[in-house]
């Protein structure tokens, strides 16, 4: 069976076509997990299935982390799908919907290549989230007798982000910290921990442990809801570099406190690594 194997900064994905999908004969988790696992399988952070058997929507698509679960939303991984889909010729036009479990997202592909994605409205209520506390704003949380102040936010998926001081490790932080606070009580369905530097007004550098997948090299969900949380804390402008690991993307928001109600956008590349027969 035919795959193909894409990334976006850093963040790879196994897409592959319902059809070759059907040839394994088990549920879409096992699947995910045999092909994610990078000693025995091909290795990947999620698997990404093309829906096209879908209403109110150009297309969907299943999206399985690397552990087996499903996941609302994938920023990274949504730039990828849209690339593989136009240039699959799944679709014949460059600005297109997709339903995902976190509603609508519309990409768009730019004549650079790059993917400008419209990842919709950042959710504050802590029920939507979901967050247990009532207040998901400065919420101040002890972990191994440490308190980290962080704020919960959902881009689809639920986030919890902590700026940190300049001369702290972010990766040592969210290897140590992000598997306990992604399982604290206060998420009732996990989540997603971005712990962030802020360089600029209009820049920040951050590393994220994800829900299902533990350190990637990028998260876009992550690098949306962190940007959306520098705004309405005041350090920074609506337009914003995110440094990761694996890469850089740019996030535009012109929401604020008196109006959170706007759409946030995220531009960033998606690059294929290899296609490949799988024995």
């Amino acid at each position: 069976m035919k795959i193909t194997k894409m990334q976006g900064c850093g963040n790879d994905f196994i897409i592959l076509d319902y059809a070759q999908y059907s040839k394994f004969n088990m549920p879409m988790s096992d699947v995910a997990k045999k092909l994610c696992d990078r000693h025995f399988g091909i290795g990947a952070d999620g698997l990404i299935i093309p829906n096209t058997d879908v209403n109110n929507a150009d297309i969907g698509w299943f999206f399985y982390n690397s552990d087996g679960s499903t996941a609302q939303m994938c920023g990274n991984g949504i730039r990828c799908f849209a690339k593989y889909v136009y240039d699959k010729k799944i679709l014949d036009k460059k600005e297109f919907t997709v339903k995902t479990l976190a509603g609508i997202i519309t990409p768009q592909i730019m004549d650079n290549g790059d993917v400008r994605v419209n990842m919709s409205k950042p959710i504050l209520e802590s029920d939507k989230i979901p967050f247990i506390p009532a207040d998901n704003m400065n919420y101040k949380m002890a972990v191994n007798n440490i308190i980290f102040e962080g704020n919960a936010v959902s881009m689809g998926n639920p986030h919890f982000v902590i700026f940190v001081s300049p001369e702290e490790n972010l990766m040592e932080l969210a290897k140590k910290y992000g598997p306990l606070i992604e399982t604290s009580a206060e998420f009732p369905e996990k989540t997603n921990v971005e712990f962030i530097k802020l360089l600029s007004t209009d820049k920040i550098e951050l590393c994220v442990w994800e829900r299902g997948c533990g350190i990637t090299l990028a998260c876009g969900t992550g690098a949306c809801a962190s940007v959306v949380v520098g705004i309405l804390k005041g350090c920074l402008k609506n337009s914003v570099q995110v440094k990761l690991p694996g890469g850089m993307v740019k996030i535009d928001w012109d929401g604020n406190k008196v109006n959170p109600n706007r759409d946030v956008f995220m531009t960033g590349p998606a690059e294929y690594v290899f296609t490949a027969d799988l024995a």
